[in-house]
């Protein structure tokens, strides 16, 4: 019995490794986040409300949760269509397209920000067209919108790719000598497969939209109820030394992110439910 069960083991020296991954997660994420909380907890609730509440901060709440919002949102359509042309189709520097998509997680999130202000200013490469006929996309929400969608784009390609990858065509041709069109294969064969990678894709760009700070704070103007971001009212409470006030409106963001992927995470175990039964 014991010599099945050693058999049975996928990874030798179980109990090792788990203490390893318990106390490694916990000095990486757990201690750190409950760090936060525990500064965070320093303020009275009166403090604490007052501090999350302020018409300034609840105005930075609602702009970086629509920018990261409409961010993601057009990541999780472009970004598929971007894995579909990669996974799909073969052309001529593909490799070379494949490496750019990546680009935004080696090139440094300042240097993104200035590259992006200096094309979409009103005196910009791109800008100056769009200011001739009066739209201003620098120092707008629609800037601080280009700049989380560049930072967002690889989450939901490398989210969809290997999927789309692993997709079976055989059901797709079966469906077309059935006599289904090109949307009917899309639509009930092709999305449901892969739309659970969509999703987490979503989640990881709205995720890392939430807490950016180096590509928004260029391209944003950091005009205070109006394009100021929630990681830059968290940079100016440090540099005031208010650390515990900079630590209740981090939580406020945190639980906004927990709650998200607690969310996405639930969806998606009733997906996988729902087809394990059908």
């Amino acid at each position: 019995m014991s010599t099945k069960s050693k058999r049975n083991r996928v990874l030798p020296g179980f109990g090792l490794s788990m203490g390893y991954t318990v106390i490694y997660l916990s000095l990486i994420i757990l201690i750190p986040i409950a760090v936060l909380f525990l500064k965070a907890s320093t303020l009275s609730m009166s403090e604490f409300w007052n501090t999350v509440t302020e018409e300034r901060v609840v105005a930075s709440y609602k702009l970086t949760l629509y920018t990261s919002f409409v961010a993601a949102t057009v990541n999780a359509v472009f970004g598929t269509l971007i894995s579909w042309v990669l996974v799909r189709y073969k052309f001529f520097g593909k490799r070379v397209v494949d490496a750019f998509v990546d680009l935004p997680f080696a090139l440094p999130t300042a240097v993104a920000g200035i590259a992006l202000t200096s094309i979409y200013a009103p005196n910009g490469w791109i800008g100056h067209y769009f200011a001739t006929v009066g739209i201003k996309i620098a120092y707008t929400q629609i800037g601080i919108m280009i700049a989380l969608t560049f930072i967002g784009l690889p989450f939901v390609v490398r989210s969809v790719q290997p999927v789309l990858q692993e997709l079976d065509q055989q059901y797709e041709e079966a469906a077309s000598t059935l006599g289904a069109n090109s949307v009917q294969i899309f639509l009930k064969i092709i999305l449901p497969a892969i739309f659970p990678a969509i999703l987490t894709g979503f989640a990881l760009a709205f995720a890392r939209g939430l807490g950016e700070y180096g590509s928004v704070v260029f391209i944003s103007g950091n005009m205070p109820m109006k394009t100021e971001i929630v990681p830059l009212l968290i940079i100016t409470k440090l540099e005031q030394f208010n650390y515990a006030g900079a630590a209740a409106i981090a939580s406020v963001m945190l639980l906004f992110s927990f709650i998200l992927l607690f969310l996405i995470n639930f969806w998606q175990w009733k997906m996988a439910k729902k087809h394990e039964i059908a």
